[in-house]
C-alpha cells in the first residue's frame, strides 16, 4: 500500500484545490465598536448558475491517523467550505484533476488543519470525505443547494495509507 505523509495545511500549499480560512495578519475592518475584526471575503464560493448557498451541519465520526483512504469525491456543481464547530486538527485530503474532465484523479496529497483553520474547496476538486482526528466531529458545511447531481465518488483501485508528520 502507498504512503502519503499529511503536511500542515496552508493557504499557498493548498491553492490549486480552493481556499483556507483562517485569521491571518491584520484584519480588513474593525468593526462593532472597535471590538471586532474582520478577515473579509476568505473564499471564492461558487453555486453555479442554478444553484444556491446552503448551510448544513456535519456530526462526523472520527477517524485516527494512520488513515486508509478508499475513496475520493467531486461536486462538479459548486464549491463546498468545511468550518470546525470545534477547536481540534482534522484532516483534509485532496487530489490533482485527472488528463481530462472525465478521467480519474491524480495525485493524492493530504493535508492536517489547526484548530482555527477552515477550508473551502473549488468546484470539480477532487476530496475525500470529511475526516475529523478528535470528537466531537462537528462542522459547519456551506454548498451548493439545487436540483441537479453534483456528487461523483471515485473508488480507488488500491487504498492509499495516510500517515502524520
Amino acid at each position: 500500500m502507498t504512503t502519503i505523509v499529511a503536511k500542515p495545511l496552508s493557504a499557498a500549499a493548498f491553492a490549486p484545490f480552493g481556499d483556507v480560512l483562517e485569521i491571518a495578519g491584520d484584519p480588513d475592518k474593525i468593526i462593532n465598536q472597535g471590538l471586532c475584526g474582520r478577515y473579509h471575503d476568505r473564499a471564492a464560493l461558487d453555486f453555479g448558475a442554478d444553484g444556491r448557498a446552503g448551510i448544513s451541519l456535519f456530526n462526523a465520526q472520527p477517524r485516527a491517523l494512520p488513515y486508509t483512504l478508499e475513496l475520493l469525491e467531486r461536486h462538479p456543481e459548486g464549491s463546498q467550505a468545511f468550518v470546525p464547530m470545534h477547536q481540534n486538527p482534522w484532516l483534509v485530503i485532496t487530489a490533482e484533476a485527472g488528463e481530462a474532465p472525465e478521467a480519474p484523479p491524480g495525485t493524492v496529497h493530504a493535508f492536517l488543519a489547526a484548530p482555527g483553520q477552515a477550508i473551502n474547496f473549488h468546484k470539480g476538486t477532487w476530496h475525500g470525505v470529511l475526516t475529523p482526528l478528535h470528537g466531537p466531529g462537528l462542522f459547519a458545511v456551506i454548498d451548493r443547494i439545487g436540483d441537479s447531481a453534483n456528487l461523483e465518488e471515485h473508488w480507488l483501485a488500491e487504498p492509499l495509507l495516510v500517515t502524520g508528520p
